[in-house]
């Protein structure tokens, strides 16, 4: 392993070693207290341009398996784990950590004083920062994290999008056989892609949707003239007020009162699209055990997050109706609208932690879609 070092743009240097990719890497460092999913976590594009910091220091230690990504190609820009991963266990595992990070060509650095990192991003907020995986190049890294200044204002959903639109018809993989469910299909649902998870559409086929994912920046047009029974909005990186060819897409799917569901950065853009506010967190949420609180029903659920911007609850208007509410800091982490059959959540109901505290809002997607067919 090389002597390796974690740049960050307060003047900070931590040591540490190189276990993946040779290429510096520059991004926004955050820190995820997940103790499980890490898989997920690294192929997830929402993390794109953003350094993983994971503060359970056993990562690698179930290995890689193919059924696992939520995304092939898009990921974050790198990680940072305390344990070098050397031993993994697992009946799924068909790849090890290290095998999977070279393979993808993504920066790793391992003996690093996660606590120490967290700490420091708790205090000052996230940081941008940048991997050097060889020490003899610092000098390079310091010019290169010089050059990038932060994500605000950046539109990374049309960087990860899909370039080309395509269908899925893939459930959710059972651990018996691992053979995906086959569920007769019922609902037309076109999702736009800013960064979309694979296990979100894995649910909404298990529902009955059959669905075509479409780009980012997909004319609503166009889209209106495939006759959709419903549209997702999807997760993704980068500061929600930069896409704003999105919410003008948006805004207009919200008159059409079409049927929509966003999660993530796509609940962050129908809240812009119908006049709120979005702003930057001082360090966001990124973690597997986030309390969100139902207002209406008072329920708890155990979520996922994994979000940097949120909605300012101060910017609703009478059209918005607050519907969850996470419990760690109040911030908002859903909204109805009462003009049109759309809502959102912030947190990731697809990820499980709960393990399915969270499912219902999918299939309160699917009762949308049911009540319009019975409207017309």
């Amino acid at each position: 392993m090389k002597s390796a070092a974690i740049l960050i743009d307060d003047g900070t240097i931590i040591p540490a070693k190189s276990i993946g990719s040779d290429q510096i890497s520059v991004g926004e460092i955050v820190f995820n207290t997940s103790m499980t999913g890490y898989q997920e976590i690294i192929t997830d594009p929402s993390y794109d341009r953003q350094i993983i910091t994971f503060t359970n220091p056993h990562i690698g230690n179930t290995g890689i398996n193919f059924d696992d990504y939520e995304s092939n190609d898009n990921g974050c820009s790198g990680i940072i784990i305390r344990n070098h991963p050397t031993h993994d266990s697992s009946w799924r595992k068909q790849q090890s950590l290290l095998e999977f990070l070279q393979d993808k060509s993504i920066p790793a650095l391992c003996s690093v004083d996660t606590r120490f990192l967290t700490s420091l991003l708790r205090k000052k907020g996230s940081l941008n920062g940048c991997l050097v995986p060889d020490i003899k190049k610092l000098d390079d890294a310091k010019l290169e994290l010089s050059k990038f200044s932060g994500l605000n204002g950046l539109d990374l959903a049309k960087k990860v999008t899909t370039e080309k639109i395509y269908t899925w018809n893939e459930g959710t993989h059972s651990l018996i056989d691992n053979s995906s469910q086959k569920i007769s299909k019922r609902f037309n649902v076109y999702a736009y892609d800013f960064g979309i998870k694979k296990n979100i559409l894995r649910i909404l086929y298990d529902l009955g949707c059959d669905i075509t994912v479409i780009p980012a920046d997909y004319p609503f047009a166009e889209l209106k003239a495939k006759k959709p029974d419903g549209v997702f909005l999807s997760n993704g990186p980068g500061d929600p007020s930069a896409c704003k060819y999105a919410i003008d897409n948006i805004r207009a799917l919200i008159s059409n009162k079409i049927p929509t569901f966003g999660i993530c950065l796509g609940f962050q853009l129908m809240c812009l699209a119908s006049e709120a506010d979005t702003y930057k967190m001082k360090f966001g949420h990124h973690g597997a055990n986030h309390p969100v609180i139902d207002v209406e029903t008072q329920k708890v659920s155990i979520t996922s997050q994994n979000h940097g911007f949120a909605v300012d609850s101060s910017s609703l208007n009478n059209n918005h109706k607050i519907t969850h509410k996470s419990l760690f800091d109040n911030s908002l982490q859903g909204v109805e609208l009462l003009n049109s059959p759309a809502y959102g959540f912030q947190g990731h109901p697809e990820a499980s932690p709960g393990p399915q505290d969270i499912y219902y809002l999918f299939e309160k997607f699917i009762n949308f879609m049911s009540d319009n067919h019975a409207k017309k």
